[in-house]
């Protein structure tokens, strides 16, 4: 019987240095292990920019940043990094270092449900960013129907509302900002109308 070999496992640095040199596809980092980021359906990449253009729209003009896809996000105290389809930060954005790719402080994170993903968004991701002190809001945004699960901080506790139906909105107060689902969904159920 031949033992299977162990995983091989990666400093951050390690990883740091393959992510920003291109020797690897966009990935995500969890205690040493490497996670290949998969492609997304349609619907995914409608929600992400319905999301990003009701956000940019909304956040015009005021001191916060949206950054949809690409901005890697590490927790606190956590030797991992992750891609959220959503980060928002408010105020002067704070980085891990000069390559001003890796942000610190989201006060707002969105993830895009997919069955590939949705386990981990709710289990081990959550869980990682509910170690940053800035975050205030965390939405969990289902592809199959309408509807956003939205979570708040108050105090120690995250406080879970659900938002259903197109006739509805997500109020983010962290951000001042309402998300229509009507808006985020647009074309997903309906794509002629």
């Amino acid at each position: 019987m031949s033992a299977i070999p162990a995983p091989k496992t990666y400093t951050a640095e390690e990883y740091l240095a393959m992510e920003r040199s291109s020797l690897v596809d966009k990935c995500e980092f969890v205690d040493g292990q490497i996670f290949a980021m998969v492609g997304a359906s349609r619907e995914h990449n409608l929600i992400s920019v319905n999301l990003a253009g009701e956000l940019r729209s909304q956040l015009k003009g005021r001191p916060c940043e949206a950054y949809a896809n690409d901005m890697r996000v590490k927790p606190a105290s956590a030797n991992r990094y992750y891609y959220p389809d959503i980060a928002i930060v408010c105020g002067k954005p704070v980085f891990e270092d000069g390559h001003t790719d890796t942000l610190l402080n989201p006060v707002v994170l969105i993830e895009i449900l997919s069955d590939s993903t949705e386990a981990h968004d709710r289990g081990g991701k959550f869980a990682s960013y509910r170690r940053i002190d800035s975050l205030r809001e965390y939405l969990l945004v289902s592809q199959d129907q309408p509807l956003i699960e939205h979570y708040i901080r108050q105090g120690d506790a995250w406080v879970l509302t659900e938002t259903s139906g197109l006739e509805n909105a997500v109020n983010l107060e962290a951000i001042q900002c309402d998300l229509p689902l009507r808006e985020v969904y647009e074309r997903v159920f309906d794509p002629f109308e």
